[in-house]
């Protein structure tokens, strides 16, 4: 188990460089991108009424990441939204490394295609400097999620941070990814 690489991982390293090389030529090895990291956010607006959200919502994103998430807190108060400072108001958990590829992986080949009148993702959600963000609206279409004991449904943000110097490029290092984008 110890020398285990991830399958994204070793594809990119075997296969997708090389492709993303010829492609974009570039001069040296540092140069093509790469995934640095991907950031999972819950926003859990309910937890304003109940505290008991937040920890169900943490709980369950500590299944799907595999990782112990932060508490998200309120930075200033807002009467309207009967919000106070420093009220916790969702979970945020960033992955790198193995963790990443895992997740990823996981994220294509089985949550996506669980979710249900998908089509694929837009390819236009790019940020200008190569990170992508998506948005699941429910977190039960992971199958690490125990559909019986889900109290509430939640949306779930994912940011796909990478190297990427252009949208161009990280479009196409995802793509190779099998990233399903829509045309």
């Amino acid at each position: 188990m110890a020398n285990y690489v991830p399958r994204l991982k070793e594809k990119y390293l075997k296969e997708i460089r090389t492709g993303l090389k010829e492609k974009f030529s570039y001069k040296n090895d540092m140069m093509i991108p790469k995934l640095q990291k991907i950031v999972l956010n819950m926003g859990v607006g309910e937890a304003v009424g109940d505290s008991k959200k937040i920890k169900s919502a943490h709980a369950d994103l500590r299944i799907i990441s595999g990782q112990q998430p932060l508490i998200t807190k309120a930075k200033k108060s807002i009467a309207g939204f009967k919000v106070r400072e420093e009220m916790p108001l969702g979970v945020k958990v960033t992955l790198r490394r193995d963790k990443m590829y895992e997740f990823l992986d996981r994220l294509i080949t089985i949550a996506m295609p669980r979710i249900r009148d998908f089509r694929g993702v837009s390819p236009k959600s790019f940020d200008g400097r190569g990170n992508y963000a998506l948005g699941i609206k429910e977190h039960i279409v992971f199958p690490e999620i125990d559909f019986d004991k889900v109290d509430s449904i939640w949306g779930l943000d994912i940011v796909l941070c990478t190297s990427a110097n252009s949208d161009d490029e990280a479009r196409e290092l995802l793509r190779e990814f099998n990233m399903p984008f829509y045309n």
